[in-house]
């Protein structure tokens, strides 16, 4: 019974220091209100309600001369389509948290994601809001 224990302890031990502490610090910084890049899209929390954020992401590609090429809305989620300057698909992801918050997650490129291109997306919308 003691080794039994001593083995689930130690697997937890083990898992947490493999996955919890990444998970921690993904979790921290979205609290934080900072960006975070998480299977290939950047995310972050805004104070904003859902409707401002939809508007201000739509303004913020104008401002880049990015068109919407789609635009699927619901209730409490939005994705918005559009054209990188060099080609890339954008896939923007808007989450209803509550009523006067927001999650944004940014993804530009299929294969290979442009981190950087993402970031001044997300900045932009940020600048919106």
């Amino acid at each position: 019974m003691f080794k039994k224990i001593t083995v689930f302890i130690f697997s937890v031990f083990l898992l947490s220091n493999i996955y919890g502490c990444f998970a921690l610090f993904a979790g921290a910084a979205a609290g934080a209100g900072t960006a975070v890049w998480l299977s290939d899209k950047l995310t972050q929390e805004f104070p904003a309600p859902y409707d401002r954020t939809i508007n201000a992401t739509k303004t913020a590609l104008r401002s880049l001369k990015l068109k919407v090429t789609k635009e699927t809305r619901k209730d409490d989620v939005a994705q918005i389509r559009s054209k990188y300057t060099d080609g890339k698909d954008i896939w923007i992801d808007i989450n209803k948290i509550t009523e006067n918050s927001t999650k944004v997650s940014v993804r530009v490129g299929a294969v290979n994601s442009d981190k950087e291109a993402s970031d001044k997306i997300l900045k932009r919308i940020q600048s919106y809001l």
